[in-house]
C-alpha cells in the first residue's frame, strides 16, 4: 500500500514524463504545503524560471482556496510581464480540485491559456 506522499511521487513522474516546458510554452508547476502554495513558469529547455508566484507575499490572511487564487493572478500577471501567454500547467501529482483548481481558474482568467 502507497502513502499519500509516495502515490503523489508516482503520478508526479508519470505526469513529468510527458510534460516539459518550452521557451514558447513553459511548463506551470504548483507546489502546495499544509500552509502555503506556490507557482512558478518553468522553460525547461534552458533551465530557467520566468515568473514565480507564492502565499507568502500576499499580505491578508485569507482561507486556503482563496489564497490560491489570489497566487493564480499574480502569476498570471508576471507571466504576462515575462512575455509568456501559453503554459502547460503541471499539478505536480495533486487532484485537480481544491486549491489546486482554484489556482488554475483564476491563471486562466487572469489571461494564461492552457
Amino acid at each position: 500500500m502507497l502513502t499519500k506522499t509516495e502515490r503523489r511521487l508516482k503520478i508526479k513522474t508519470r505526469v513529468r514524463g510527458k510534460i516539459s516546458g518550452t521557451q514558447e510554452c513553459p511548463r506551470l508547476s504548483v507546489f502546495r504545503s499544509n500552509k502555503q502554495i506556490y507557482a512558478q513558469v518553468i522553460d525547461d529547455v534552458n533551465g530557467v524560471t520566468l515568473a514565480s508566484a507564492s502565499s507568502l507575499k500576499v499580505d491578508e490572511k485569507l482561507p486556503k482556496k482563496e489564497m490560491a487564487a489570489k497566487v493564480g493572478e499574480m502569476i498570471a500577471n508576471s507571466a504576462k510581464e515575462a512575455g509568456v501567454e501559453r503554459v502547460a500547467f503541471d499539478r505536480n501529482g495533486y487532484l485537480y480540485h481544491g486549491r489546486i483548481k482554484e489556482l488554475a481558474d483564476a491563471a486562466r482568467k487572469g489571461g494564461l491559456k492552457f
